[in-house]
């Protein structure tokens, strides 16, 4: 049977989760309930083409995917909103998840978790509901605590994931992220070698100071005051401000919530990163 991938359910609450409040931090307008259009297929901003075709470093065990058919043709997108469903449940999918294109909104977003930016309108998931806040006076500012109460319900569901099982799961649907990820501008690339280089890239966010990072208003020039603050804030410190869009998310979740979701990400990509024969 199709199931969701162990790689999709790490982006997927990665972006449910963070991608929400990156939503607020790239000036964007407030989200509403409609539903954005499939993307098109296009290449990352910054394609790196090689002279000749890798080798694979991290091979999907084939024994993995069982007796399952793989999911390389029909309906992909029953094929996705039935794993969704399987996994997460009707309400979670309806509520919190982009089924249409799911592949390709999956690929291009863990591709773009080690990137400067994760344009939103590729994102699997709708943003998370609740304004982003700050605590304290004058130009630096906290990040309010009932920031981290946002996400809990996504980073639970997380922490309860069984990662074996899972990675079943992404045997039977590896086909259709390939092949996604090949139409995204790799062609000859082993997208299974991404998850684990982007997970990788994820458990090197470095831990902002006991106090958590400070955060600052973005300059806006103009006479008209801003009506939405809380689309202007970015860190302080230039040096956290410059991580990769994925390595903003974790520092934005709180330390309670980042501990939980780099645990689980090993946990992945100990199986991701698993050789054929292996176990």
């Amino acid at each position: 049977m199709n199931r969701m991938s162990i790689a999709a359910v790490a982006a997927l609450l990665l972006t449910a989760i963070g991608l929400g409040t990156l939503y607020w931090f790239q000036h964007r307008a407030p989200v509403t309930s409609e539903r954005a259009a499939p993307p098109v297929a296009e290449a990352p901003s910054a394609p790196a083409p090689a002279a000749s075709e890798p080798a694979i470093r991290y091979p999907v065990d084939p024994t993995l995917a069982g007796s399952a058919p793989a999911a390389g043709g029909g309906d992909t997108q029953s094929q996705w909103r039935q794993a969704l469903v399987e996994l997460l449940g009707q309400s979670a999918v309806v509520r919190f998840v982009y089924t249409e294109d799911f592949a390709h909104r999956f690929v291009a977003t863990v591709d773009n978790l080690a990137r400067p930016h994760a344009p939103p309108r590729l994102w699997p998931v709708q943003p998370t509901s609740g304004r982003f806040s700050v605590t304290g006076n004058g130009e630096l500012r906290n990040i309010a605590s009932e920031n981290a109460m946002r996400y809990s319900p996504f980073v639970n569901m997380v922490a309860a994931i069984d990662a074996r099982r899972a990675a079943t799961i992404y045997a039977q649907m590896y086909p259709q992220l390939q092949r996604a990820y090949e139409q995204l501008g790799y062609p000859g690339r082993y997208f299974n070698d991404r998850v684990v280089e982007v997970i990788d890239h994820l458990l090197q966010t470095p831990e902002p100071p006991a106090a958590g990072p400070l955060m600052q208003l973005t300059e806006i020039k103009g006479s008209v005051p801003s009506t939405q603050p809380w689309l202007r804030y970015e860190f302080a410190d230039t040096d956290l401000q410059s991580l990769s869009s994925g390595q903003r998310i974790l520092l934005r979740v709180g330390p309670a919530h980042r501990a939980t979701l780099k645990a689980k990400l090993r946990d992945f990509r100990a199986v991701l990163a698993q050789a054929p024969g292996g176990r």
